[in-house]
């Protein structure tokens, strides 16, 4: 059995990729296809809308591949490429609205609700948030930005951020509770 060094085998497919090398391109797909479509997905609800964002965005990571600096991971940069395309998207079709409201209330969200619930559900739930809600809470809690960086992007106030996250996290947390007790009959 033959052991592959994946990191040194995917720094060879990068430089031939950024040679234009369609062989290495399409490897370089392939590996992060899935994971990009995931990411597309919790921004976009229709999977072809979302496939139609990923593809573009491969184009933009074939055509600045020379540009990566190998600072971070390879998905990483990926990845924050997959998310400025979502966004970039979501603007043009004008579907990203935020709540004017730049008040915040801390809470602690620590009162861990006990569920069942399955991934395509949770995937369901987010997907039923209006969609300044939404786009806060899958940058926020899924791909881990910080709220400076959210507000940057989006070109909100970080207030505004927080308050959406806060919003997001409150109808989140009631519509599982409604599943729970639709789920389980009480009331």
């Amino acid at each position: 059995m033959k052991v592959i060094q994946l990191h040194k085998n995917e720094t060879k497919l990068i430089q031939r990729a950024a040679k234009q090398n369609r062989e290495a391109q399409h490897v370089l797909y392939e590996l992060h296809a899935p994971k990009m479509l995931s990411v597309c997905r919790y921004y976009i609800k229709d999977v072809h809308q979302a496939e139609e964002v990923m593809l573009n965005g491969f184009f933009k990571v074939f055509k600045n591949l020379k540009s990566f600096r190998k600072e971070g991971s390879f998905e990483g940069w990926i990845r924050r490429i997959m998310v400025r395309e979502a966004i970039s998207y979501l603007r043009q079709k004008k579907k990203i609205e935020f709540a004017t409201e730049d008040e915040y209330l801390e809470r602690d969200y620590s009162n861990n609700i006990k569920t069942n619930i399955e991934v395509a559900e949770i995937q369901q739930l987010i997907d039923s948030l209006p969609e300044g809600y939404k786009m806060v809470f899958v940058m926020y809690a899924i791909e881990g930005y910080k709220h400076y960086e959210i507000a940057e992007l989006l070109n909100i106030s970080e207030g505004t951020s927080k308050s959406q996250l806060f919003k997001a996290r409150q109808m989140l947390q009631k519509k599982i509770k409604e599943l729970n007790n639709n789920s389980y009959g009480t009331n």
